[in-house]
């Protein structure tokens, strides 16, 4: 028993230190997902190749906003909210992604992550956070999000490059 406890304590540490999480499960202190026939507005964003129709947004906490996406550019675009450390992080998690084949310029590419040495799991090698969704070009996407506090957000495209051309905007969250 003593090993066993010891092997499981051992597989908790390295899950953790390979950034990992026990949980699939995602919060964030700003909100949560909702869906469309929540939303008490509905908001649409035009995607340029490098910019955003909009470069700030309004919202009332309580507010369940329907974000409707459309890329008109010529590149794979991404629409994430967040903080600025958030979009930092996941920054590095899309250059990642990039650096291993799965993310290309006009899309997304399905990967056998067991041929890798990868579990499924693993490796931030999924873009399924809630508070984002990637948009094809020439595509539509939707992102409904109910905000619940007072908060300076951004929204950003954070695929390699994007957001330090300029592909953010400011999101103010008030009560």
């Amino acid at each position: 028993m003593f090993l066993h406890n010891r092997l499981v304590l051992a597989a908790c540490l390295l899950t953790l230190s390979l950034g990992l999480e026990a949980s699939p499960a995602h919060s964030y202190d700003f909100g949560q997902p909702a869906t469309a026939a929540k939303a008490t507005r509905s908001v649409e964003v035009v995607m340029g190749d490098m910019s955003f129709t909009s470069k700030a947004m309004d919202i009332k906490a309580g507010e369940t906003v329907r974000f409707v996406l459309v890329n008109k550019g010529q590149l794979l675009h991404e629409f994430n909210l967040g903080d600025a450390a958030m979009h930092a992080r996941h920054q590095q998690e899309m250059l990642q992604m990039q650096q291993s084949g799965m993310l290309m310029p006009t899309g997304m590419k399905t990967m056998d992550h067991g041929s890798m040495g990868h579990s499924s799991e693993g490796h931030g090698m999924k873009h399924d956070d809630p508070n984002s969704v990637l948009v094809e070009p020439g595509k539509t996407a939707e992102l409904t999000w109910t905000f619940t506090k007072a908060a300076h957000l951004e929204f950003a495209c954070n695929i390699p490059g994007h957001y330090q051309a300029g592909m953010v905007g400011k999101l103010t969250v008030s009560q």
